[in-house]
């Protein structure tokens, strides 16, 4: 039978794709379908901490589809209870709330933060991305994404990021929730001074407003430390989690302290897929292979590493923290940033734009190596500024 001929992609186009289809992959390297060998210091938009196809998390991930790869939360699963203890005692909050993305996990904690206090509006920060659902959306800065559907299912302000005299003269009557990424990722790699996020949980805290970290991308160790919040000595209220949680399993978590977790009804929140035994096995080796490996005290290596390697380079400066980091790259037109990307490029080794055309971000998994980092630098060394027209 002869194959049809499609007017369109049977896979609809979401992202402009590398050059070359992925074949497979192992710790920081990606194999194309010819052979070659790729560096991978994107690790698939900060979602492979453990590295690709980490034998741990494959056995784990294995072992569980061999047994039980679902149930819905109609039934007790003693892998999913296992991974909520885990990530409950590695992020130092009481309850979470399994679901399935970033978005969902976001989306999640906005609905629980109206439920909670009755009220609807919500404060977010300028560059801040929570999503493309609804009232993630609301939150989201990002104009392209928001067009054809406002007015948006919820009020929301959008404050100055690292500006405490806004936070200060900011009317917080009626605000249900404040969300933050502790790192604005794809704003390029943006954060705040500590004294600032004490300033915002001191007048959330005062003003009945939950606080939402939106750690989709900080979380799981990346930077050093097991979320965010700790880094920065904040205990907020809600915490999401997704990315590098199950290793590239699709999984999201909304994690909460106790004051939340007991005044929520049973039905108030809900997920079919969520916390599937098959995600819930891979969070389990995900978080055994941070803590056996010493994976966050290696993101702070790397980190050192990196930022002593890019001195004196064509990268002008280093932004973010641990395995988040944002490059940037000079000229404000952004063609010596996609110029590197270019370079880099054809060298094998991947990096991530950002809304920012000056910066490139790296998040690659969390085993990343010296030798695997000095093949970068050498790179980056490499790169002529001068030669970009």
């Amino acid at each position: 039978m002869d194959t049809p001929v499609r007017a369109v992609p049977a896979l609809l186009p979401t992202y402009p794709p590398y050059p070359f289809v992925v074949a497979r992959g192992a710790g920081d390297r990606l194999w194309d379908e010819a052979g070659n060998e790729y560096l991978d210091l994107y690790g698939g938009h900060c979602v492979c901490a453990t590295g690709h196809a980490h034998p741990r998390v494959v056995e784990a991930i294995s072992a569980q589809a061999a047994t039980l790869p679902f149930y819905s939360m109609a039934a007790r699963v003693g892998v999913r209870e296992r991974a909520a203890e885990a990530i409950c005692d590695f992020s130092g909050m009481d309850s979470v709330f399994f679901c399935n993305s970033g978005s969902e996990a976001n989306e999640s904690a906005l609905k629980v933060a109206v439920q909670l206090t009755g009220r609807h509006a919500f404060v977010a920060f300028e560059g801040g991305w929570h999503g493309r659902t609804l009232l993630a959306l609301s939150a989201t800065d990002d104009p392209k994404l928001r067009i054809g559907y406002e007015p948006l299912l919820a009020p929301c302000t959008q404050l100055p990021f690292d500006d405490l005299a806004a936070l200060e003269r900011h009317d917080w009557s009626g605000v249900a929730a404040a969300i933050v990424e502790p790192i604005q990722s794809m704003a390029g790699c943006h954060t705040a001074r500590p004294a600032w996020f004490a300033k915002l949980r001191e007048l959330t805290a005062r003003h009945g407003v939950l606080l939402i970290f939106d750690e989709i991308q900080t979380g799981i160790g990346r930077l050093g430390t097991p979320f965010a919040a700790h880094k920065y000595g904040i205990r907020p209220d809600l915490i999401t989690s997704a990315k590098g949680i199950a290793s590239g399993v699709p999984m999201g978590a909304l994690l909460m302290t106790a004051a939340v977790a007991t005044q929520l009804k049973p039905g108030a929140l809900g997920s079919t897929f969520g916390g599937s035994p098959l995600a819930a096995a891979a969070l389990l080796a995900t978080l055994a292979v941070v803590r056996d490996d010493g994976l966050m005290a290696n993101a702070l290596r790397a980190e050192a590493q990196l930022r002593r390697g890019l001195e004196g380079s064509a990268v002008t400066g280093v932004r973010g923290a641990g395995l988040l980091l944002g490059l940037e790259c000079g000229s404000p037109d952004g063609k010596e940033a996609k110029a590197l990307k270019e370079h880099l490029m054809a060298r094998r080794i991947l990096v991530g734009a950002s809304h920012d055309p000056t910066v490139l971000r790296l998040m690659p998994p969390l085993t990343l190596g010296e030798a695997s980092i000095d093949q970068f630098l050498d790179a980056v060394r490499a790169f002529a500024p001068k030669a970009v027209v």
